[in-house]
């Protein structure tokens, strides 16, 4: 990553600081999705399931799990990854002495996979971690043969290292249930993400719902704000299960709600594919969404 802002430079959000991307590690040609949501939504089943999606669409994709918990991939790998901190540490951080296959892993129907981890609580900052990712994904030329990327990264966006994926975007998602936390918690992503976009590529592209079995308050969200809701996942029992079972849902049993849900996952794969139009979404001030949320 590069160094920070100097003082005469156009700062991504009024009143802070943030690294800025080397050009060096621009992505290239695929098509860059970042997943951003607030903590426990499903955004790594979401990721999964949507990678899983393209691939059955016959594209080439990888996904980036940005989480110290690294727990973004496990449905398409059947397996935990070491983090590509932790190989980097295991060569005392020398990267060349690095192989692509120290820290990338072939999940389902293809889909490569990789596990960015993070520094340990309170020792460092996340965006170093995708901008190290990033660098080895170039250096080994993993990135010249994909043709669809999805950053899946943890929680709510609190500082510059977790809006890191941003830079490197095409198009941000928000995944949110159809309550008071997560509609609030998208709020300030949506904010987050105008602030990138001020010096980045990336955009809004809408909201997938998530857990729910209506939409009402998301869609008057979107009403009020500008989003779009892109896809609809009802809190499925399935959906459970596949997490347990350490797969996603195109490999569950066969059910009427899985089929649905598959359905909706290709749909929306396709529709990102075909491209997102870019959203003017206009976040509330935190108190305003406070009070705009919820009835008598």
């Amino acid at each position: 990553m590069a160094l920070l802002d100097p003082p005469n430079r156009h700062l991504d959000g009024e009143g802070s600081v943030q690294v800025h991307l080397d050009p060096g590690l621009r992505i290239g040609k695929a098509k860059v999705f970042a997943v951003y949501g607030k903590g426990g939504i499903g955004k790594s089943t979401t990721s999964s399931n949507l990678s899983a999606a393209f691939s059955l669409l016959g594209h080439r994709v990888l996904q980036i799990g940005c989480d110290p918990k690294h727990d973004s991939t496990f449905t398409l790998t059947k397996r935990m990854m070491p983090t590509v901190i932790d190989v980097l540490e295991s060569v005392e951080f020398h990267a060349e002495e690095l192989r692509p296959e120290d820290y990338t892993f072939e999940g389902f129907n293809g889909v490569r996979c990789v596990e960015a981890g993070g520094p340990p609580a309170g020792t460092g900052c996340g965006g170093y971690v995708v901008g190290q990712t990033v660098k080895l994904l170039k250096q080994h030329h993993l990135l010249e043969d994909t043709d669809v990327v999805i950053f899946d990264v943890l929680g709510d966006v609190v500082c510059g290292g977790f809006a890191a994926p941003l830079q490197h975007a095409e198009r941000a998602l928000v995944v949110a249930a159809n309550d008071f936390d997560s509609i609030f918690a998208m709020n300030r992503i949506v904010a987050a993400i105008n602030a990138k976009a001020k010096n980045y590529d990336v955009r809004v592209a809408g909201v997938v719902a998530n857990r729910s079995a209506a939409t009402d308050e998301i869609d008057r969200f979107g009403e009020a704000t500008g989003m779009k809701r892109l896809a609809h996942f009802p809190d499925l029992d399935a959906i459970r299960r596949s997490r347990l079972k350490k797969c996603t849902l195109f490999e569950m049993e066969n059910s009427a709600e899985v089929e649905l849900a598959r359905a909706e996952y290709l749909r929306l794969a396709a529709q990102l594919w075909a491209g997102v139009d870019p959203l003017e979404a206009k976040p509330m001030k935190d108190r305003d969404i406070f009070d705009f949320l919820g009835f008598e």
